[in-house]
């Protein structure tokens, strides 16, 4: 099952094993976010750009990461992302991140979302971190309604989705230890697609998840 989207911030040059590993589960992959530099960057990088490929060959969804700083960067810049990712790395999806929740700014993400589908996104996810007004899942193919620490998840507890079925949500959770369970705590609170790591702090996305580390993805 295509249940993990893999948010994983490290450059390929750097961390060439832990690409590998994240290659070597492409059945269990719903999507990987490439971020060459918080974004695609101000110009082609030809290791990101190999990673793509790899990626798309074993029939992995590359969703290009574009912030969106919760609806206030001008939607030109969040667009020319867009198109970066597509023409640079043949993205073939988008990863809205900092999205915001609220009904008024879903006019912004609309037309970002007509843009990406214009330039030849066939995949939209949302990162609002939060549960959304419902009309986000008017545009989206996923919503991230959480991102967070595993403590605060486990905290939460159960919180169902009542923005109807007709779109994927999905868990992000850091900090997350060592033989903890997300998928069976991500299916009761609705979330067909998740992710766990064990990073913590700034930067928790440079970790692999749990069940892709090293020489286990085989």
């Amino acid at each position: 099952m295509r249940d993990l989207l893999v948010p994983y911030y490290e450059h390929p040059s750097v961390r060439p094993a832990e690409w590998d590993a994240i290659i070597a589960a492409a059945p269990r992959l719903y999507g990987v976010v490439l971020n060459p530099a918080s974004g695609p960057g101000e110009a082609p990088d030809p290791a990101f750009a190999e990673v793509a490929a790899r990626l798309r060959n074993a029939d992995v969804r590359v969703l290009g990461y574009a912030d969106t700083d919760y609806g206030r960067r001008p939607g030109a810049d969040v667009v020319r992302d867009l198109a970066r990712h597509r023409d640079w790395y043949g993205a073939d999806g988008v990863f809205l991140d900092q999205v915001a929740a609220g009904r008024e700014e879903f006019g912004y993400y609309q037309r970002l979302a007509t843009a990406a589908w214009g330039a030849g996104h066939g995949t939209l996810v949302l990162n609002h971190g939060t549960a959304p007004h419902p009309s986000y899942a008017r545009i989206a193919d996923v919503l991230v309604t959480f991102e967070g620490t595993w403590a605060t998840y486990t905290r939460l507890g159960p919180q169902q989705w009542r923005g109807g079925s007709g779109v994927r949500l999905c868990h992000l959770v850091y900090g997350v230890p060592a033989g903890a369970d997300l998928a069976a705590p991500a299916r009761e609170r609705g979330a067909t697609v998740h992710c766990a790591v064990p990073g913590e702090g700034a930067h928790p996305w440079g970790t692999l998840p749990h069940g892709l580390e090293l020489g286990s993805a085989q």
